[in-house]
C-alpha cells in the first residue's frame, strides 16, 4: 500500500480526552478515531491488526476442533430471564443496553451469548453421540459501560471472540478446558506478548473455575498477585493467601475504656498502643436481593485487614435461596440517608462492636429476620483483642470470643490478599504484585445454563442429563491496544511483527530524486511479491515528518533509499531495538524474511 493513498493522518499532539499510552498513541498514529463515548472507527491500519489478530484466534480454535459460527447480537429478554440473568445484567450490573421494539417486545444487545448457544444446544443436540460439541464466534459485543475510559479497553462496542463447549459430564469439560488453556496461551505467545494465566473470580458469568490470561502492562486495571516459583497467579479478587500472624495482645483482663476520637483504627492503635492485628474491626453493609429483599450484613475481620467485597459478593450470592432470590442486585456500605431507613437510633460508628443487634434497626422491623453476621477467618483464632463497645467514644479490650461475644456460624474467608502475604501452597513464598491487562477469560460453567434453561441430552442408558458447558472468551480489539500498551516508546507504537499491520516500510527521502524513487519502488514491489507486507512512503514530505510518522505508526522495519543508494546499500532499521545497519539492495529480501521468520517464532 502506498501511503499517498491511503487514508493517513497523524496528530502532532495527545489527543485531550485520552488517559494512557496506548490510546493515546492509536488516536495519534491514525488507528482509530472516537464517533461517540466508548464508540470508535477502525480505520485502515488498525483493521489490518484486527484481522491478524483474529487470523490467530481462529487458527488456534480451529486446531483444537472447535467450530466457527455467528450468533445474533439482538437477544430476545425472555432467554435472559430463563437464565436469571437478566435483571443482573440490565439492573445490578447495568451493562446491558435493552431496548422495546415496536411490538412491545424486550430485547437485549449482546455483550454475551450464554443464553443464545444454550438455546441453540437445547433445540439441537439430542444425543451423546453428539458430544463433546464446540462452537466459538468473533463478534461485535456491547456494553454500556457507565465510563467508557482507555480506548478500546474499555469500550461500548468491541470485538470479542466467544467460544462455547457443551459435555456429557465434568472430565470432558476440563478436559476442554486444558485444550483452550494452552490455546489461549499459543494466541498470546504468537501476538508477541508477554502475560500470565491467573487464577479468577467468575463473576456474572458464573459456574466454577476460572482463569483469566492478563497482559503485563504497567497501565492495566487489574492487579495480579504471583509468587516467584510459577506456581501461583491469581486476579486480586480472587487470590488467597496468608496473612501476617497476629501480635500478642497486651491486654489480659476484659474491660470498657474509653477511647475519644478513635474512630478509626489507626487512630485507636495509637491511642491503646496497641497492633491493628489485636482489633477486630466490624463493618455493616446493605444487601439487596432481586426479589427487593434487603439483608444487613456485619462483617467482623482483623483490623489491618480489608474486606474484599468480590469476595463478599460471592458468599452473600450463595445464601439467596435462604432469602427467595437468585442473585444480588447491589452491596455497599450504607449512608447515612440508608441508614436512616432502618436505624431505630444513630449508629456508633467506628465504634461497633460485633453484637450489634437489634436496638438499632427496629425502625424497619420486617429487617429482623434480614439481619447477617459473617466473620473472617483472621479474626477466629484472636484471643484478648479490643472491638467497638456500641457507644461512641468508647472499646472494649481483652475481649475473647464466646466469653463477651457470640463467634458467627458462618466463617470465611473474605479479606483482600496483598503483596507481601504468605502463599497458601507454600508460607516461604510471598506473593508479588503486577499489574494486567485481561484480554481473555474461560470458565467451566457446569450445569447452571442447561439447568436453567432445559437444555439436555440423552445418555448411552436412556437418561436426560443436562448439559455440562464451557465458555472461553478473548476480547480481540482489547488485545490489540493491549500489545501497544506494553510495548511502546516516547516516539511512538512497537508493533510485535505477528501483528503488526505492515511488517515493513520503505521510506524515500526525497521524492524529487529519482533514482531513489526507482529503488524504492523496486523494493516495495519486490518485497510484496516474497510475501514482505510492505508500505511504501511516497508522499512529498520532509524526510524527517516521514521518520517521525514511521516511528509513530511501529512498522517493525524501515527501509530507507537514502545516500547509501550510491554503495548499492540500503539502511534498514529496527523499530524495536532503533539497531541500524546497511544491506546490500540484492540481500533486503532475504534478510527481512529471516528476520521476520525469527521474530514470529520467538
Amino acid at each position: 500500500m502506498r501511503l499517498s493513498q491511503m487514508l493517513f493522518v497523524t496528530l502532532r499532539d495527545d489527543p485531550a480526552d485520552a488517559e494512557i499510552p496506548s490510546h493515546k498513541l492509536l488516536l495519534r498514529a491514525g488507528y482509530i478515531r472516537r464517533i461517540g463515548s466508548g464508540v470508535y472507527a477502525y480505520l485502515p491500519l488498525m483493521w489490518r491488526v484486527l484481522q491478524k489478530v483474529s487470523q490467530i484466534v481462529r487458527e488456534e480454535m480451529n486446531a483444537t476442533g472447535a467450530q466457527e459460527c455467528l450468533l445474533p447480537q439482538l437477544q430476545p429478554a425472555e432467554l435472559w430471564k430463563e437464565s436469571g440473568r437478566w435483571d443482573t445484567y440490565t439492573k445490578a450490573e447495568g451493562i446491558m443496553f435493552s431496548l422495546i421494539d415496536r411490538r412491545e417486545q424486550q430485547l437485549g444487545l449482546g455483550p454475551t451469548h450464554e443464553e443464545v448457544i444454550t438455546t441453540v444446544a437445547r433445540d439441537m443436540i439430542r444425543s451423546y453421540r453428539q458430544l463433546p460439541l464446540h462452537l466459538y464466534q468473533i463478534q461485535t459485543k456491547f456494553r454500556d459501560e457507565i465510563r467508557p475510559r482507555f480506548g478500546l479497553m474499555r469500550g461500548r462496542e468491541f470485538i470479542m471472540k466467544d467460544g462455547y463447549s457443551f459435555h456429557t459430564d465434568e472430565a470432558s469439560l476440563k478436559e476442554t478446558y486444558q485444550d483452550m488453556y494452552q490455546a489461549y496461551s499459543n494466541m498470546l505467545r504468537r501476538s508477541g506478548l508477554a502475560f500470565r494465566a491467573v487464577e479468577a473470580d467468575s463473576g456474572a458469568i458464573g459456574g466454577s473455575g476460572s482463569t483469566e490470561f492478563m497482559v503485563l502492562a504497567d497501565a492495566g486495571e487489574d492487579e495480579v498477585l504471583y509468587t516467584e516459583d510459577g506456581k501461583y497467579a491469581a486476579n486480586v479478587e480472587k487470590a488467597v493467601s496468608l496473612p501476617v500472624d497476629a501480635e500478642t495482645s497486651p491486654f489480659t483482663s476484659y474491660e470498657k475504656r474509653e477511647t475519644p476520637g478513635t474512630d478509626t483504627i489507626e487512630k485507636l492503635c495509637n491511642f491503646l498502643k496497641c497492633s491493628p492485628t489485636q482489633i477486630v474491626k466490624n463493618v455493616l453493609y446493605q444487601t439487596v436481593y432481586d426479589n427487593g429483599t434487603i439483608v444487613l450484613v456485619l462483617v467482623n475481620i482483623r483490623g489491618d485487614q480489608e474486606v474484599n467485597e468480590v469476595k463478599l459478593q460471592n458468599e452473600l450470592t450463595k445464601l439467596a435461596a435462604n432469602y427467595g432470590a437468585k442473585t444480588i442486585i447491589s452491596l455497599d456500605v450504607p449512608d447515612a440517608e440508608t441508614q436512616a431507613k432502618w436505624a431505630s437510633k444513630s449508629l456508633p460508628l467506628g465504634y461497633i462492636a460485633p453484637d450489634i443487634g437489634y436496638e438499632y434497626i427496629t425502625a424497619n422491623k420486617q429487617l429482623h429476620s434480614q439481619f447477617l453476621r459473617l466473620v473472617d477467618q483472621t479474626v477466629v483464632d484472636l484471643k484478648n483483642f479490643v472491638t467497638g463497645a456500641n457507644e461512641t467514644g468508647y472499646h472494649v479490650v481483652g475481649a475473647n470470643w464466646n466469653q463477651q461475644f457470640n463467634l458467627p456460624d458462618l466463617k470465611v474467608d473474605i479479606r483482600k490478599s496483598r503483596p507481601g502475604d504468605r502463599a497458601v501452597h507454600n508460607p516461604e513464598q510471598i506473593l508479588q504484585t503486577a499489574r494486567g491487562i485481561e484480554v481473555g477469560h474461560i470458565f467451566q460453567l457446569g450445569t447452571k445454563y442447561s439447568q436453567a434453561m432445559g437444555a439436555t441430552y440423552t445418555s448411552e442408558q436412556g437418561e436426560e442429563n443436562p448439559l455440562f458447558m464451557g465458555c472461553y472468551g478473548v476480547g480481540v480489539s482489547r488485545l490489540a491496544q493491549s500489545a501497544v500498551e506494553q510495548s511502546y516508546d516516547k516516539d511512538g507504537i512497537i508493533w510485535p511483527v505477528a501483528i503488526a499491520p505492515y511488517q515493513a516500510i520503505v521510506t524515500i527521502p526525497n521524492i524529487k530524486d529519482a533514482k531513489q524513487v526507482e529503488i524504492a519502488e523496486k523494493l516495495y514491489t519486490e518485497l510484496n511479491k516474497a510475501g514482505v507486507e510492505t508500505l511504501l512512503d511516497d508522499r512529498d514530505e520532509r524526510a524527517g515528518v516521514k521518520f517521525k510518522d514511521a516511528d509513530l505508526i511501529g512498522i517493525p522495519y524501515r527501509i530507507v533509499t537514502g545516500r547509501a543508494i550510491n554503495n548499492g546499500k540500503v539502511e534498514v532499521v529496527k523499530r524495536a531495538t532503533r539497531e541500524t545497519q546497511e544491506i546490500a539492495i540484492e540481500e533486503v529480501i532475504n534478510t527481512l524474511q529471516q528476520w521476520i521468520k525469527e521474530a514470529v517464532a520467538a
